[in-house]
Order: structure tokens, then sequence, then C-alpha cells
């Protein structure tokens, strides 16, 4: 076997590991811990259409926890608060920090719904990088209607922009 053989087997296994290596980063799901998402429901609709809202938007974290389970990408962790809601509007943001942390998640996912009408919603949703605590989304969706199935479809947009933000996707 000459040099020049001897050279490019050794090339070719350099740049094999390097495609394998990066295949693993690749196939490694990245954690990202859930907050409660707030509520703001400026409507005007009836008490009893205001509840329903009030417990769609409160079963969005799961609802987008169990999207992103479904897609492997992400590891959904659920967040754990002293106090409920978990969420952005009614936790200090260093003990949110913290509970993401505390969780052992690699992100921290957090943000609002507003019912602007019957039929009109406006979304938030802000990724922090938890070890830099650094801003890496900051993404505003709308939606139509006010059902589980219109709840359904944004938590599967949202899980697209967090999954945009995973390294290797």
């Amino acid at each position: 076997m000459t040099l020049k053989h001897r050279r490019e087997i050794a090339r070719g296994l350099v740049l094999m590991a390097a495609l394998l290596a990066g295949k693993a980063a690749a196939d490694e799901r990245i954690s990202a811990a859930i907050a409660d998402f707030d509520n703001h429901d400026t409507s005007g609709e009836v008490a009893e259409r205001e509840a329903e809202h009030a417990a769609r938007v409160r079963a969005f974290a799961g609802l987008l926890r169990a999207t992103l389970a479904r897609a492997g990408k992400v590891e959904a962790l659920a967040l754990e608060c002293a106090a409920a809601p978990c969420s952005a509007g009614s936790t200090d943001s260093d003990v949110l920090l913290q509970a993401a942390r505390d969780t052992g998640a690699e992100l921290l996912v957090y943000g609002g719904i507003h019912k602007v009408s019957t039929l009109i919603q406006w979304g938030q949703v802000q990724v922090v990088d938890v070890d830099e605590n650094r801003l890496l989304l900051d993404r505003s969706f709308s939606f139509r209607g006010d059902t589980e199935e219109a709840f359904r479809r944004a938590a599967g947009f949202v899980a697209g922009y967090l999954e945009d933000v995973v390294p290797g996707s």
C-alpha cells in the first residue's frame, strides 16, 4: 500500500467519523422546560365562554409538550413553580429561569395568548437559552377560533418555531 493510498484512507476515515459525529449530534434531543402560557381576554364574551377559553389556554402548554414529543427533536419538560400558574406573567423571571435549570432543561419556553374577539387570537412565544440566559426566539402568531382544534393547530405552529431554534434541525 502506497503512502498516497494510506492518506486517502485516513482522510476517508476522518470524513466518515465527522459525518457520524454530526449524525449523532443531530439525533440528540434538546430539553425544553415549557412554562404555562398567560391568558389575556379582551373579547368581552359572556363569562361561560371566557372560562372555556381560559381552560384552553391553561391546557396549551400540555398540548405544546405533546406536539413536541411526537416530533421527537425536543424533550419537552413540565415546569414546576411554588405557586401556580408557572408563567412569565405570574412568576418572577429569575424564579422561572431557576425552575427551568432545576428541571435540567437547556431551553425555557414561555408566552401568552390574547383573545381579541370570538374568532381572533394572538399569541407570543419566547425561548431562552437557560445556561446563557439569552433570548433565542421571540415570535408572534395568530390563529382563528376558540376550539380545541384551533388550539391544537396553534400548538403545531409553535412547535415548528421551537424546532427551528434547536441545533441540528
